[in-house]
């Protein structure tokens, strides 16, 4: 099934592969996603959705085996104080639902932050903006297509 961030990426002329997985709604982890795609938790970014106290909006994708590290994304966006938004905000803000959050096609153009793990791999995994399909990809495409700025965000879980 082709979705607008695979459209996103068609237009752009990025090569990637979907990949779809049964999806639980009792476990929507990282670590689930990663089991049923067969990757390495890493390499499957999770796109989060936070509010900075100066800048407002912005997305931050980190390894699936990571939390964001809020102080760490405030640095970076040059907000004194970010916060996650509350689960009831994300899809009116993104368009998108819990586990299928994707920087690609959202409602805005919000700045996106992205670990800089993202650049040990070779290949990596991020929502296709559905649940139950994930687009592989290779990172500096994702970079590229998303135009993310990329920092140390993310911490051990």
């Amino acid at each position: 099934m082709k979705t607008n961030a695979a459209r996103i990426l068609d237009a752009l002329g990025i090569r990637y592969q979907l990949r779809e997985y049964a999806v639980d709604e009792e476990d929507l982890s990282a670590e689930s996603v990663a089991r049923k795609v067969g990757l390495p938790l890493p390499q499957v970014f999770k796109t989060l959705v936070a509010r900075g106290d100066r800048n407002g909006v912005c997305l931050a994708v980190v390894p699936g085996d990571t939390q964001l590290d809020l102080k760490a994304l405030a640095k970076l966006t040059g907000d004194r104080k970010v916060e996650p938004v509350a689960l009831k905000e994300v899809q009116p803000l993104t368009g998108y639902i819990r586990g299928g959050v994707t920087v690609l096609g959202c409602k805005k153009d919000y700045p996106a932050f992205v670990d800089e793990t993202i650049e040990f791999f070779d290949l990596i995994s991020v929502s296709a903006g559905v649940r139950g399909t994930q687009i592989f990809l290779a990172p500096a495409d994702y970079l590229r297509a998303t135009k993310a700025l990329v920092g140390a965000i993310a911490r051990s879980s």
